[in-house]
Parts: structure tokens; C-alpha cells; sequence
């Protein structure tokens, strides 16, 4: 080979090594970002509940554990007794919370530390689950008279929420695109391809008010009890392109 043609090979592999070497241009520098526009919705659907959930206790306290537990049991099954008589299931009963503690107090006001008297305390806290809110009012009045000392918690409910959920999804997008044509027509811009869409749900909330189907009692010398009307959102977020 002479010196000429070795000299042209050599050049030639330096200009491709080279060649190589040499980054080509990014793709996002050549690409034109997309013009967007955001707008939010949200819908919100109202239900009449047809479920209540009641936290049901019975506080006993006495010299003895075993006075205090006994006191606490027949309390506790004449609850039993009535909430089932009216027609609570047994399955809709279930013990949430029971507690026993001593408790220390002073027999005589003003009296010394030296004269404090050791009592034991027995909670037994039940989780009731109604489910025909028209006896809600009598069921209250009822589990009173048979020895609750503590009703508190009262939560209504929906049996079934899935078309409400589906409903309230659907009207969150509805407004969240009707946003984005007033936004686009004010702007003077048109929009094109829906580039992101985001739902959430923004939970139930249960205000006490009454609602269409009244206070949850039959007479008046019964607990009144408002069910009101639980709500459903749903929160969306989308975005378009500007054509």
C-alpha cells in the first residue's frame, strides 16, 4: 500500500470517529411545547340515608369488681332486650369498647387523702346499626329507659352510595369542562384534545338539618332526631390544548 492510500484511511477513520462523537440534536429541542388550559369541577349529589349507626354505653360503678360487672351485664341485656325487640338484628350489635378501672374519690366533702374510698368503674360500649330510621326516635327513648347512660355518635348512612359515587364523578367533570369553554371563550381561544384528567372524591358529609323525610320519630314524647341529607362529591381536574 503506499504512503498516499494509508494517508486518505487514516483521515477517513479520524473524520468518522469524529463523526461519531458528535451528539445529535435533543428531541425535546425540536419539539414545540403544547399551549394548555386548566379549569376544576366538582359535582355533588344528595342522599336520604336509610342507615344510622348509634353508639349505645352503659356506665356502672360499685365497691367490687364483680358488683360492678354484675350491675354492668344486667344493664347491658336489658339493652340487648329492647334494641332486639324492636327489631335489631343481633348481627347489628357489636361491642365497640369495655372497660374496667378503679376509681378513687373522697366520701366527705373537704375530706384528707387519707379518707379517699377505691371504687371500680365498668364501661361496655356497644355499636348499633339501625336500619329502619322510622324507629330510630322509639329505639333511643327505648335503650334510655333500660339503663343507657350514654348515647352519643349518631351517623347516618347509605346502604348503597355506588350510583351516587358514579353520579357525582360524572357531574365534577361536566362542570370542570363547562369551566374551560367559558375560560377558552373569554380568552378567545379554542380548545382542542383533552390532554390530562384527574377525579377525586371529596368524601360525604352529613349536615343535620331536616330533610323531606322529617324527624326520625313517631310521637312526640320520643327522642327527635334529624337524619338530614348526606352529600357526595367528587373533585376534577382537566386540561386542554389551546389549538
Amino acid at each position: 500500500m503506499n504512503v498516499k492510500r494509508m494517508l486518505m484511511m487514516i483521515s477517513l477513520i479520524v473524520v468518522l470517529v469524529l463523526s461519531a462523537c458528535v451528539a445529535p440534536p435533543a428531541a425535546s429541542e425540536n419539539k414545540v411545547a403544547v399551549r394548555q388550559m386548566s379549569a376544576v369541577g366538582q359535582g355533588k349529589v344528595y342522599l336520604v340515608p336509610d342507615l344510622a349507626y348509634v353508639f349505645i354505653g352503659v356506665h356502672s360503678e360499685a365497691d367490687t369488681v364483680a358488683d360492678a360487672l354484675k350491675d354492668n351485664n344486667t344493664q347491658a341485656q336489658a339493652i340487648q332486650k329492647a334494641l332486639t325487640d324492636l327489631g335489631v338484628d343481633i348481627k347489628d350489635i357489636q361491642t365497640s369498647a369495655f372497660n374496667i378501672y378503679p376509681q378513687q374519690s373522697n366520701p366527705k366533702p373537704g375530706g384528707d387523702s387519707t379518707t379517699l374510698k377505691t371504687t371500680y368503674v365498668v364501661e361496655n360500649t356497644v355499636n348499633v346499626t339501625v336500619r329502619d330510621l322510622s324507629k330510630l326516635g322509639s329505639l333511643l327513648d327505648k335503650v334510655a329507659s333500660s339503663g343507657a347512660n350514654s348515647i352519643h355518635g349518631i351517623q347516618f348512612d347509605v346502604k348503597d352510595k355506588a350510583k351516587a359515587v358514579a353520579e357525582a364523578r360524572k357531574l365534577a367533570i361536566n362542570d370542570a369542562k363547562q369551566q374551560a369553554a367559558e375560560l377558552a371563550q373569554a380568552a378567545g381561544v379554542q380548545l382542542g384534545a383533552i390532554q390530562t384528567l384527574n377525579v377525586s372524591m371529596g368524601g360525604q358529609s352529613n349536615p343535620m338539618y331536616q330533610s323531606k323525610g322529617g324527624f326520625a320519630t313517631a310521637t312526640d314524647s320520643q327522642v327527635p332526631v334529624a337524619s338530614g341529607q348526606l352529600l357526595i362529591t367528587a373533585d376534577a381536574s382537566i386540561s386542554f390544548e389551546i389549538k
